[in-house]
């Protein structure tokens, strides 16, 4: 698909969904050491199918996620595309994917061409300085892989500078580090309507 005919996509889907209200990462300069490890963390490789132990479980919890995701997100293989994307990218990072699901839910309520008024995208609202910070320019945000893969990565990140505080880690993902609404929202939608028992790595 042509970068016209995506930038066409976008513009529709915004004018049909609306701006979103997620925040934006704020840039700052990173080390070498540091950019060069988040450049290898978005590297494109294929993801399996499932980051379970059987894959059983992994079937159940796409079943289970679907369904409490199907009146956001109608198509069922679009549903099951990016719940797979979120199991997998997730687990690649060291996240719990219900918690990339909370972020999801706040930052673009699932909405794949969401743009915010600070031109943060996609389902995880990266901004787009990201591409360029990670030497990575024609990587497209909107592309459901790079941007769950973006968005894990970022706030792996975040998480490691805050020394694993969600609350902050959240906020600097959000840009709205020390205050309370955003961190609050991501952390009930985390463990209130994506929380799951069942088996998972």
């Amino acid at each position: 698909m042509t970068f016209a005919a995506r930038a066409g996509i976008a513009v529709t889907a915004l004018c049909a969904w609306g701006i979103a209200l997620g925040g934006a990462q704020q840039y700052v300069p990173l080390a070498d050491s540091v950019r060069a490890t988040l450049t290898s963390a978005v590297s494109d490789r294929a993801p399996p199918v499932f980051q379970f132990e059987r894959a059983e479980d992994g079937h159940r919890w796409v079943f289970e996620m679907s369904r409490r995701l199907a009146s956001r997100m109608p198509d069922r293989a679009r549903r099951i595309g990016l719940l797979k994307t979120i199991q997998y990218e997730s687990t690649r990072a060291g996240l719990d994917p219900q918690l990339v699901l909370g972020v999801i839910e706040v930052e673009s309520a699932f909405r794949k061409y969401a743009v915010s008024s600070a031109g943060a995208r996609g389902y995880m609202q990266v901004m787009p300085f990201w591409t360029k910070l990670l030497n990575r320019p024609n990587d497209n945000l909107f592309h459901l892989r790079t941007n769950i893969r973006y968005g894990c990565v970022i706030l792996r990140h975040y998480l490691d500078i805050e020394k694993g505080d969600y609350f902050r880690a959240l906020g600097r993902y959000n840009g709205s580090l020390g205050q309370r609404a955003y961190p609050d929202k991501v952390l009930r939608a985390w463990r209130g309507h994506w929380h799951y028992d069942g088996p998972r790595n």
